[in-house]
Order: structure tokens, then sequence, then C-alpha cells
């Protein structure tokens, strides 16, 4: 073999590989088959923008849900119409309903599994049950507009939502447009009917796609854990509990890091979420502030009390809700309600185990350990009644409010004491009638008996 072909040959071997390098194409692949809310929302957010960190040409969704809270299918919509670097793909693996057809029609290309389904958008409660006009008209003209900005019928996409749309060849008039992979391809919205991902490829010429999957970290779970309601109501009890608790100790102990840390748990997720604003945070510490003055400043029980309760309960209940200043219109229909439901369930919870296990708690020996009352009783002048069972008659003045139960001090030295008169505003002189239960049990001089 000569120079020359050798030559030839390498020109051809280096040819070849520059055109197998050129062929290979990035795409990277999600997996959407849940309710579309705050995690699907998340995840889509992040595969988004990993496909473009990876320069990807082709963002591949794998589609399965039955629709979800259109605030946050609005969100992935808008997304995907984005002027994004790669082609998006949605493959309907068996169902695209509701926010899930507003998801599909947002895609460059819709391919449905064989056996799929496409439509039914209406917007309806938790409970299934068709909701107003206001809600319907909104999600007709997202469905019209997102049709109209890939180039598909947006009289079809309309019809997903609104009943008394005429599409004979389709539906009968008064039912909704549901549409099976055979007939939305036939109708233009899909592009091809497939078994498989592989298919996919074939038909959009992807000869050697390099695929990466979209994989969730365990941050991604752990917040998905924390959002749910379930534990949002536990962490709501830990803040209600730990702040009362921390109200009947004096200085700052385990009960306040508790009530700080499922703050923190609370608030943290649902802000990364996109739920919790600064605003929302703002009222419930506002309304922490409130409490605090009204027990330890102002006296009697008014305002700010009532105030505070009510900016903690709205606080917490709106955080868990998307919203743009109470403006609701883009939120899942009894959301907002729910959320009410689960931060009064776990304060009403709360109340009432601190009713009945609230005082065996603060003096047991494990508390007392956390709160470091051993050093308060040596450097900041406090002590349990129990350690003290000589002070009947004694004379002290009431440090906080006492409904009936608070502080007092006598000597210079705190007490855990409960009114017999049912109400002792702060200031004022005490004495001392019997001692129960680690309780001091007091009246008013003023009332003192001859």
């Amino acid at each position: 073999m000569n120079k020359f072909t050798k030559y030839i040959l390498g020109i051809v071997a280096f040819i070849l590989l520059t055109c197998q390098h050129v062929s290979a194409q990035r795409v990277y692949t999600v997996d959407l088959k849940e309710d579309i809310g705050p995690n699907a929302w998340r995840t889509m957010k992040n595969a988004i923008k990993q496909a473009k960190a990876n320069n990807a040409e082709y963002l591949l969704i794998d589609l399965n849900t039955y629709g979800g809270a259109l605030n946050f299918a609005d969100s992935i919509r808008s997304s995907l119409l984005n002027d994004n670097p790669f082609k998006s793909i949605v493959f309907v693996n068996n169902n695209a309903a509701s926010a899930g057809a507003l998801i599909s029609l947002a895609a460059d290309y819709i391919y449905m599994h064989t056996g799929a389904s496409l439509g039914a958008a209406s917007v309806v409660n938790q409970q299934g049950e068709v909701l107003p006009e206001k809600y319907q008209s909104y999600m007709r003209g997202l469905m019209r507009a997102t049709a109209e900005a890939r180039g598909r019928d947006p009289k079809m996409a309309e019809a997903f939502v609104d009943p008394s749309i005429s599409i004979p060849s389709l539906k009968e008039d008064g039912k909704l447009l549901t549409l099976t992979a055979t007939e939305a391809v036939n109708a233009g919205l899909a592009k091809k009917s497939i078994k498989s991902e592989v298919d996919i490829y074939s038909d959009l010429n992807i000869t050697k796609p390099e695929v990466t999957e979209h994989q969730l970290t365990w941050v991604d779970h752990f917040i998905a854990l924390l959002v749910n309601p379930l534990v949002s109501g536990l962490l709501i009890m830990g803040i209600i509990g730990g702040i009362y608790f921390e109200l009947q100790t004096p200085g700052i102990g385990f009960a306040l890091v508790v009530a700080l840390v499922c703050a923190a748990l609370f608030f943290a997720p649902l802000y990364l979420q996109g739920l919790a604003e600064n605003w929302e945070i703002a009222i419930f510490v506002l309304g922490v502030i409130l409490v605090a003055l009204e027990i330890f400043v102002i006296p009697g029980f008014g305002v700010a009390g009532i105030g505070g309760i009510i900016l903690i309960l709205c606080g917490l209940a709106f955080s868990m809700v998307a919203n743009d200043y109470f403006d609701f219109k883009l939120t899942q229909p009894g959301l907002l309600m729910n959320s009410f439901i689960i931060v009064i369930g776990a304060m009403v919870l709360t109340i009432i185990l601190a009713v009945i296990f609230g005082r065996n708690i603060l003096e047991s020996s494990a508390f007392k350990r956390l709160v470091l009352q051993d050093e308060q009783q040596a450097k900041e002048g406090y002590t349990s009644s129990v350690s003290k069972p000589n002070l009947i008659n004694k004379v002290g003045i009431t440090k906080t409010v006492l409904r009936p139960g608070g502080k007092i001090e006598i000597d210079n030295v705190w007490y855990d004491a409960v009114a017999l008169d049912s109400y002792i505003d702060v200031g004022e002189e005490v004495y001392v009638e019997k001692h129960e239960n680690y309780n001091l049990f007091v009246r008013k001089i003023s009332e003192r008996k001859a």
C-alpha cells in the first residue's frame, strides 16, 4: 500500500469518525408520573436546567398523570414554551388528562403509547365537581394559547375544556373531548402512536442518542416528604408546642430550639417549591411576636393576642398554597380550605396534648436537663416550686399574667404559679395559699382572708 492510498484512507476514516460524532444527539429524559403539584414542578424545573447544562438537543418527558394543580401545570407549560435550546417531546405513556393535556400541548412533539388517552381538561375541585365558569374560561384560554403557540388546532384544544364545542367526528355534543392515540394522530395533535421510546428516536431520525436520565437526589426526596400534608401537620404541632413550652420556661432552651427547627423544616421546602413567600413568613413571625407581647408585656388578653393568633394561622396556611398576595385564582380549588383545616387541626391537637401532658413534660427530669433548668436556677433566679415546700403565705409579685398559670417572683426567685382567682394581671402582689402538684396556688393580696 503506497503513501497516497494510506493518505486517502486516513481522510476517509477521519470523515467517518466526524460524521459518527455529529450524528450522536444528546437526549435528556425525565419521568413525570404523578399528580401535577409542587414536586412535579420542582422536578421539571431541575430537569430543564440540567438539560440546558448538558447541551441536550431533546428533552423527553415520559408523562403519565390524571392532572393536578393548574398553577404548577401553567408553570411547566410556560417553561416548555420558552425559547429553549432543545426540542421538547412528551411521550404520553397511558394518561395525559387535565393538567397533563395542557403540558402535552406545550411540547414540540407529542407521541402517544398505543392505548393512551389525551384530554378531559375541565377544572374540577378535589371531589371531581366541575367549577364555575370563571375557572373554565381561564383554562380554555390557556389551552387555546398553548395550541396556537405550537401550531395545533386551538378549537380542538378548547374542546378538552368546553363540552359545548361541536366536533361531530370525535365527540358527542355536550361531552368533553378525550382522544385515543390513533384519534390524536389523525387529528394532528400527536405525531405518532408508538410502543416505546425507541420508536421516537427512529421517527425523529435520532440514530445515535446519548441518553441521560434525570435522577432525583436525596434532597428532592426529603423535600417531597416534608411537603406531605401529614408531615406538615406534625411540623406545625412542633412549632406551636415548642412556642408554648418555651413560654412556660424562662430563657432560651430546648423547646425554642424544637420550634425553630420545625419552623425551618416547614417553611424551607415550601419556599424552595415556590409556595411560601417572604411576606407569608413575615406575618407568621409577627404573629408570634404579638402573642409574646400579649403574654409578657401587655396586660389582659385583647387585640394583640387575638391578632397574633390570626397572623400565625394565616402565615402557616397561606404558605402551603400558591397565591399572589391573596390572589388564589390559579390555586387548585379546595387547597386553601384544606391548608386551614390542617393548621387549625394541628393547633387544636397541640393545645389538647399540652393541657393533658404539658405539666408532666415540664416537670420531667429529661425536660429539665434539656432546658438547662439547673443552670437557670443557679444563674437566673428561677426554680421549680417543688424544691421549696415552705412557701405557704409568702408574698410575691406576678412576673407574667396568670391565666391561670404563669410565673411569680418571691425573694428574687421565679416560680410556677396558678391563680385561684382565674386571672391575675402582671405586677400584682399575690400570696401563696397552697402548694400542690409542683405548683404554687396564689391569690391577690386584696383577696386575702382575714
